[in-house]
């Protein structure tokens, strides 16, 4: 059953053909972190994104429809944003995440199958991890990068702690980030930062105020432009 899975995940893996732009992640180091939004917001979410200047998007695959709204944005984006799944738990997940299209996978949790078999077939993975024998088992596996969540509670000095010992590893908080606190965790060493509903401003996007909402993200890729 195993060598099946890695042999129809190869194949599909090689018809999409989808490469994760690093150049693009590294101008914008920001994951956004789409949940429970419907596919007509979503489509009319990403240009808005895209033109903000904002580069890498989760889809988390709890979220209606996962599947097939990743399947959109990789075909109408392709080249011009990294799209990927979220919330990607098991071996079931990651097919379908792949069947998709998805780019990268970013789980909650550490399921070794699922970091291992991305790291062999050179998907990007970001797994989540919260204490550092998790967050070094992560990396042994073949992270890309360490997903630290819940970073809520832990906050900026967790990943500056963290890293004086594993400077090595490449940390992405996710959890609790906003326009408030994103500067701290840069300077702590955060790699990248996970944004969800601080970034996908629900009033904003309630109202269709799609200029608003571009502003709104544009405040986010000033703090690396600047």
């Amino acid at each position: 059953m195993q060598a099946r899975f890695s042999y129809l995940m190869h194949y599909i893996i090689n018809m999409n053909n989808n490469d994760f732009s690093w150049s693009a992640f590294n101008k914008v180091p920001v994951v956004g972190i789409v949940r429970n939004l419907s596919f007509d917001d979503i489509a009319k979410i990403l240009p808005v994104y895209l033109s903000s200047g904002l580069t890498t998007i989760e889809i988390t695959m709890n979220t209606p429809f996962a599947e097939d709204i990743i399947r959109y944005a990789v075909d109408k984006y392709k080249g011009q944003l990294n799209v990927g799944a979220g919330t990607v738990c098991s071996l079931d997940d990651l097919k379908q995440a792949l069947q998709a299209g998805a780019q990268f996978i970013v789980t909650p949790i550490l399921n070794p199958e699922v970091v291992k078999y991305c790291s062999r077939e050179g998907i990007p993975v970001f797994p989540g991890a919260y204490t550092p024998t998790e967050i070094y088992q992560a990396w042994e596996l073949g992270a890309t990068m360490v997903k630290v969540y819940p970073a809520t509670a832990l906050g900026p000095d967790y990943i500056k702690d963290v890293k004086a010992p594993l400077n090595k590893i490449k940390l992405l908080p996710t959890g609790g980030i906003s326009l408030a606190n994103m500067q701290s965790f840069i300077k702590a060493g955060a790699d990248g930062l996970g944004i969800g509903g601080q970034l996908f401003d629900k009033n904003l996007i309630k109202s269709a105020d799609w200029e608003g909402l571009k502003d709104h993200f544009k405040q986010y890729v000033n703090y690396f432009s600047s």
